[in-house]
């Protein structure tokens, strides 16, 4: 069944509610989100498009987004949304390796679709490109209207390109099976959605934001894209005044952003329903800030591209004190297995590692891609013995809550010893001076790796190497604890707020 029956489902009974809103302003109710969500479907097909043809996103959030992307699915293509804050070289890369030859682009990214090359290095050029929000726009979703193409189940319907930041990106095939039972775990495991909610959208609509708001979609809510297109906490505090029922999925560093701004103060609680929070640790002592200043409104996810934003959860009820002395490790946890999904930690040779000790986190379900496009080395070593290896090393507890140490590759290795830098960052973040940390292993002669520590000090707090060094031996084994500290304004970041450990150990000689 093809994903875009989603939006048929709900055009129905749903028909003059508001779809989409261009930040406080409804733009498409759902029976002209269906319409024009057809009529893109059309006018692709009569650019020669067939079921199983790739159609390139590669747009900032705008409201037209959610028809396009449904257009694509209606002609039976497959989708590839992409980050627009990729290069030139990403971009071409991208669409070359899954030969996506019609692309949507919004007009400020037309200059890096002109630079990109392909795979090859050669020049990339779509055969067509349509930029929302022109005339031509405007007439391919006034075609009329075509039927929904026939999709099986095992049909790719997203191609969800992986960042790439150990090598080139694999594209995840994520088919109509993968996104139908994503978006029922997602209405399993969360509070009831009706059409008198609404999703927000500042966070890219091309990753999990978007894969998301297929479950609100389905339920006939509102989706809200701000009108600056990104995340602006002042911003985000007027749309929750607007529209009752708000939710919204942010970064870690959108969170504390919001909670941290002068903005804040003017928030309407009542209207917040869900702030869902993932792609990156939320550390216990930021949560417990933002649980002191949202109330019990937060609810993490933990997935990944390969199998979208579904294997554990961590619900609103669970980041609460329920009497059983357990809430700081549950608050240090991505929590427990999804609906439909099972989880494992195990060792190098797929056996079950004992309560309590860390190995790679691995799972099955039928949200697990089905694959990376044309890579059979790299889905064979992702899928072996039928489950996802997910490359981030965690550990289960005695009640099925899942901790998250770090990446396989992040990992550092001294005097034969494992450190988890996430371990080491928790400890360094009690420091009232510290406003951000990440900490690497650095080459070193004799132990392998030492551990290093980047920080960025609070304004108007002086911290010392001194002070940390006696937090961490208060705290941690001596062995742990970094070797050297670099201060610094800010740490690199991409688009989704994660930090790029890969640059800092570039710019460290790490």
């Amino acid at each position: 069944m093809n994903i875009a029956s989603i939006l048929t489902n709900a055009a129905a009974p749903f028909a003059d509610r508001p779809a989409v809103c261009d930040g406080e302003r409804q733009v498409r109710s759902y029976a002209e989100l269906l319409r024009r969500a057809a009529g893109i479907g059309t006018w692709l097909q009569r650019q020669g498009v067939r079921p199983g043809d790739r159609v390139g996103l590669f747009m900032h959030n705008v409201p037209d987004y959610f028809e396009l992307l449904f257009g694509a699915w209606f002609a039976g293509a497959c989708a590839v949304p992409v980050n627009a804050k990729l290069h030139a070289r990403e971009i071409g890369f991208i669409l070359g390796d899954c030969q996506a030859d019609i692309l949507f682009a919004t007009g400020d990214l037309l200059d890096t679709v002109a630079a990109a090359r392909g795979p090859d290095g050669s020049g990339y050029a779509p055969r067509v490109l349509l930029a929302p929000g022109t005339a031509a726009c405007e007439e391919a979703a006034a075609c009329p209207p075509c039927a929904m193409a026939e999709a099986a189940p095992d049909d790719t319907a997203w191609l969800f390109y992986t960042s790439g930041t150990t090598g080139r990106p694999k594209g995840a095939m994520l088919t109509h099976r993968n996104l139908f039972n994503m978006t029922l775990s997602f209405l399993a495991d969360l509070d009831p959605v009706d059409q008198f909610d609404a999703c927000l959208y500042p966070a890219p609509l091309s990753h999990g934001a978007g894969l998301l708001g297929l479950a609100y979609l389905l339920r006939g809510a509102a989706n809200v894209v701000p009108s600056s297109g990104g995340f602006e906490p002042a911003e985000i505090v007027a749309l929750v005044n607007r529209f009752p029922g708000s939710s919204l999925f942010a970064a870690p560093t959108m969170v504390k952003r919001l909670v941290e701004s002068p903005a804040l103060a003017g928030i309407d609680l009542a209207n917040l329903d869900n702030v869902f929070y993932g792609g990156g640790p939320m550390y216990v002592a930021e949560l417990k800030q933002a649980l002191a200043a949202l109330g019990p409104r937060l609810w993490q996810l933990y997935g990944q591209g390969e199998s979208p934003c579904t294997i554990s959860f961590l619900s609103k009820g669970l980041h609460l004190d329920i009497g059983d002395g357990r809430l700081e490790q549950r608050l240090a946890s991505v929590g427990i297995a999804r609906s439909g999904v099972q989880m494992r930690v195990v060792d190098a040779d797929d056996a079950d590692m004992p309560v309590g000790e860390s190995g790679e986190v691995v799972v099955r379900g039928d949200v697990v891609m089905a694959g990376y496009w044309n890579n059979p080395e790299a889905t064979a070593a992702a899928l072996r013995n039928g489950w996802l290896h997910t490359g981030d090393i965690g550990s289960l507890d005695g009640h099925g809550f899942l901790t998250l140490q770090d990446r396989v590759k992040d990992m550092i290795i001294s005097g034969g010893s494992n450190i988890y830098p996430r371990e080491v960052e928790e400890v360094l973040l009690t420091h009232p001076g510290i406003a951000e940390v990440s900490v690497i292993g650095r080459l070193h002669p004799e132990w392998g790796e030492e551990v290093l520590a980047i920080v960025v000090a609070r304004d108007g707090h002086s911290v010392t190497e001194a002070d940390l060094d006696r937090l961490c031996i208060d705290n941690i084994a001596r062995f742990k604890r970094p070797k050297s500290y670099r201060f610094v304004e800010s740490l690199p970041k991409n688009n989704y707020g994660k930090i790029l450990k890969t640059e800092l150990r570039r710019t460290f000689g790490a």
